[in-house]
């Protein structure tokens, strides 16, 4: 099973959250644009993997919070918003159903350009056959 029904949950989730979208508007990707707006959400990285029970898949994916405020506070809101917005969430996948949805880590730091403020969201969804 391809990633693709849990990504786009996950986008729409975000994008249907009044705190994600109060600080990144509609700019939630699922891929990365080729010329993004900031600040801005982009799902960088997913990973699936067979589950411990039968039928189950294991998701890890990674969530890239962009800024370029001139601070942390811009893409620290982000991170918050959508851990907050993404922990013990519930939306309904195509094909699978949700069995959990965990955002075990989240971190913030300068990135490479010193303009631009980074924060990682990572996220662990396990889901089985509907």
């Amino acid at each position: 099973m391809s990633d693709k029904p849990l990504i786009d949950a996950i986008v729409a989730t975000l994008k249907a959250a009044p705190a994600v979208t109060a600080v990144a508007g509609q700019r939630i990707y699922p891929a990365a644009p080729r010329l993004p707006t900031y600040p801005c959400v982009v799902v960088t990285r997913a990973e699936s993997r067979p589950g411990i029970e039968n039928d189950t898949l294991e998701h890890l994916l990674t969530l890239t919070c962009a800024s370029r405020f001139g601070g942390p506070e811009e893409a620290r809101a982000l991170v918050a918003a959508v851990r907050a917005a993404l922990h013990e969430a519930r939306p309904t996948l195509a094909g699978r159903r949700l069995v959990s949805l965990r955002v075990p880590y989240a971190d913030c730091f300068t990135g490479a350009d010193r303009e631009t403020t980074l924060g990682i969201v990572r996220v662990r969804a396990v889901t089985e056959a509907a």
